[in-house]
């Protein structure tokens, strides 16, 4: 008898991701088996970790669900599951919606899965089961990574903030941090394994420390990163500009490994605006925040989030948000047009914005921003930058003879194929020839390849395990599990 075969689908941000690989983790655990590429829910089991931010979310979901109804009817024994943050805020209304919907799930027990799976089939009825508070944390699960050279490090779950556009707080709980020695002791467990590059997780990052009485443990901690032989790589995502003080900044500029990029949410320009989001910071302080972090690390790209249309937005807070822009000079922006989330003070606020003027303000942001991006991608024209070879970021990779990477500071890099061997992982030294918006080229032949212990994992991955499934599976270790780098965009403060 085969093994049944699983299919999880991913929205949101960064978190969601990192369930989504404990949850491919658990499954496989228990027996399961990917589904082949482009089975599109020919699966015995489907599990959809779900966003609450964005407001088509529940359309969204309820049109997948339905979908996937008469594929059901047609295939017995088949399960729908939905986990995540719009599982954990509508809970019952998903099986009153969708009947033949199996198990909903939250996100604070994620560990369930399996069980609950188990129970729907021998009950025969759908199983909800929404825990309040974080069972276990999600490093103590085991995971599936899809990167052999790269992975997701969660030091923090849960948010203390209380932006008013924000539905996550009440989905994913207060801050929750994990000790600095598991955290370590798991990153250590993944640079064994040949991981190279780390990104360290949580929904408000450099908060860490809040919940363990210790002011400076994010610094402390990327300090920490720098100590580690063979981890060459280190990012974070998503700070909030309240938290980030100078302690932060010196860590980043002296930590080798700390790479030049940094992701600072902004989501309004107007001091008036950021009052109403009860965002704790005013442009002079964000604008202060980048000064510092550029007087510090001069090639540093930083990018953003904004939020345009938010209730009582007027033209003259808008235009602080276009001179935020011009004078910060992102070098990406995520713009995101104000969604009303039921349950957020925002949505019971007046002044709602009509969506034409939303989306008028919308596309003059956008057209601003994109300049930028162009311009600040032509200064890196004629530099000299180690990319690190990527698998899966370039989709024309096979057509233009090129493979794809990225640079210390984030930017994607699409560079002529060399002669020798060059795996993901691997780290190649290329001159920079042509700046688009979004991608720089190197043209010319590359100049030094350096083979490495990423590109010797990423090897073992795809030689040893030709017969499984893509992807690394660890069981439990004693301390904590290695995750995954999927490219995602954004984060939990993308609203």
């Amino acid at each position: 008898m085969s093994a049944k075969t699983y299919e999880v689908r991913t929205y949101g941000c960064q978190m969601n991701v990192h369930d989504s690989e404990r949850l491919s983790g658990l499954l496989e655990g228990a027996g399961y088996v990917r589904a082949p590429e482009g089975s599109d829910g020919d699966a015995d089991v489907v599990v959809f970790n779900t966003c609450a931010v964005r407001e088509n979310a529940d359309n969204k979901l309820y049109g997948n669900l339905g979908r996937l109804a008469p594929m059901k009817t047609k295939r017995p024994g088949m399960q729908i599951a939905v986990g995540g943050c719009l599982a954990q805020k509508d809970r019952d209304t998903i099986v009153t919606r969708a009947p033949w919907v199996d198990v909903v799930f939250g996100t604070h027990n994620i560990g369930k899965l399996p069980v609950l799976l188990e129970r729907a089939r021998i009950q025969e009825e759908a199983q909800v089961e929404i825990a309040e508070s974080l069972e276990a944390f999600p490093s103590t699960l085991p995971t599936r990574r899809e990167s052999a050279y790269a992975a997701w490090v969660s030091i923090s779950v849960g948010c203390n903030n209380t932006c008013t556009f924000c539905i996550v707080p009440a989905l994913r709980g207060k801050e929750k941090d994990r000790r600095p020695g598991d955290i370590l002791a798991e990153i250590e467990a993944l640079v064994a394994e040949g991981v190279s590059e780390i990104t360290l997780l949580g929904q408000n990052v450099n908060a860490y420390g809040s919940d363990i009485g210790d002011r400076e443990a994010f610094s402390k901690l990327l300090r920490a990163c720098g100590a580690i032989e063979g981890l060459e790589r280190v990012r974070f995502t998503s700070p909030h500009p309240r938290d980030f003080t100078d302690d932060v900044i010196a860590a980043m500029a002296e930590t080798p490994n700390v790479m030049p990029q940094l992701h600072m949410p902004l989501q309004s320009g107007s001091d008036t605006i950021l009052k109403a989001m009860r965002r704790s910071y005013r442009q002079e302080r964000y604008l202060g925040i980048i000064d510092k972090v550029r007087a510090a690390i001069p090639h540093a790209a930083i990018s953003t989030d904004i939020i345009v249309g938010f209730p009582g937005e007027t033209e003259e807070d808008f235009e602080q948000t276009m001179r935020v822009v011009r004078r910060a000079r992102f070098a990406q922006a995520f713009t995101f047009q104000y969604s009303k989330r039921p349950g957020t003070p925002a949505a019971e606020m007046e002044g709602q914005i009509p969506k034409e003027v939303v989306q008028e303000r919308y596309m003059r942001l956008s057209a601003l921003q994109g300049e930028i991006s162009w311009e600040e991608n032509k200064a890196q024209v004629g530099r000299t930058l180690e990319v690190m070879v990527a698998e899966g970021e370039g989709r024309k990779d096979g057509a233009t003879h090129r493979l794809s990477g990225r640079a210390p500071d984030n930017h994607l890099v699409h560079f002529t194929k060399p002669d020798e061997e060059v795996r993901p992982g691997d780290v190649v030294t290329v001159e920079i020839t042509y700046a688009a918006p979004h991608h720089l080229l190197a043209e010319g032949p590359t100049r030094k390849v350096r083979r490495t212990r990423a590109g010797d994992a990423w090897d073992r991955r795809n030689t040893t395990e030709a017969a499984k499934p893509a992807g690394v599976l660890l069981g439990l270790p004693t301390v904590g599990v290695p995750a995954p780098l999927p490219a995602v965009t954004g984060g939990c403060s993308v609203e």
